[in-house]
């Protein structure tokens, strides 16, 4: 890779790690309603401006029903889903299951008949992986997370499938326009959330900071460096990414937090990445976006 490409790859696995420890800051002070109508506004504020510059939305004429649920289904249940979910569970925990979504989309992808190419290696890795996946919620897993680890499984199914309607109603309309407009649907559908919800005790800094970073970095400027990077390095490179956002989480999320290093997590990280590596080794058509 170039160096402006093998930039663009350390600055976005560092920016899509960072949502999970911000989620879990900001959660303990304010509703997880508010958190999303938080970041999705300000990604919109952001990436609006810039694709009305560009006269980008004309692009999605004759695709905004496919636009709409696409926002509905990769921003509007899975951002609410997460950020519920980290109000009950570790941040670590969050990031490991969400790192799962390369071997649900490659079952989904074959499903919709985008990729019928099922080779030993890659059943190998839906094995391990679902292993994986087995071990952090087998280990780590109570009476008072199960709902929350339901609620990631909402997220990780919509972050799947939301690559797939890019690729089967929305082929060949540039990204940027579709994550521009799917951010500004998500805030008018959380703008109730946002007034009702709006804080009534004090807020600490850290908790706003962590909502503007999730907003303005994790989110806008990241799907720009990440449009940036395929340009650089190809879609194949950049996904590439999916497989260290949650080691960055899990430091983070320790050393930050002090999350502990359970043993469904010691057990499953590697399980969950080697298993997504083998699942995903010579294409999914459908390259899943990595994104918290």
């Amino acid at each position: 890779m170039s160096r402006r490409a093998t930039f663009l790859f350390v600055a976005l696995g560092l920016i899509w790690g960072m949502p999970y420890l911000l989620i879990k800051v900001a959660v303990e002070y304010v509703e997880p309603a508010y958190i999303v109508f938080i970041r999705v506004a300000l990604g919109a504020l952001i990436l609006v401006p810039i694709v009305l510059a560009r006269r980008q939305f004309r692009l999605l004429r004759g695709r905004w029903r496919w636009v709409v649920t696409f926002a509905l289904v990769e921003i509007t249940f899975t951002f609410l889903a997460l950020t519920w979910a980290e109000e009950r569970i570790s941040s670590s925990l969050a990031a490991l299951l969400i790192a799962s979504v390369p071997i649900v989309g490659a079952l989904l992808a074959w499903r919709f008949g985008l990729d019928a190419i099922f080779t030993r290696k890659r059943i190998t890795g839906l094995a391990i992986g679902f292993l994986g996946v087995g071990s952090l919620v087998g280990f780590d897993i109570t009476g008072g997370t199960a709902l929350s680890i339901a609620a990631v499984g909402i997220t990780v199914t919509g972050y799947s499938l939301g690559p797939i309607i890019i690729e089967k109603k929305l082929k060949g309309v540039p990204s940027l326009p579709v994550i521009a407009a799917a951010l500004a649907i998500n805030s008018l559908i959380y703008l109730p959330f946002g007034i009702w919800l709006w804080p009534t005790e004090p807020v600490p800094a850290t908790a706003w900071t962590s909502m503007v970073v999730l907003g303005a970095v994790c989110t806008a400027l990241a799907f720009v460096a990440l449009f940036a990077l395929i340009g650089e390095a190809g879609a194949p490179r950049a996904q590439v990414i999916t497989y260290i956002n949650p080691a960055v989480a899990v430091v983070l999320g320790v050393l930050v937090l002090g999350e502990p290093i359970t043993l469904g997590i010691a057990l499953g990280f590697p399980l969950v990445l080697a298993g997504s590596w083998l699942a995903t080794r010579g294409g999914p058509v459908v390259e899943a976006e990595p994104h918290a």
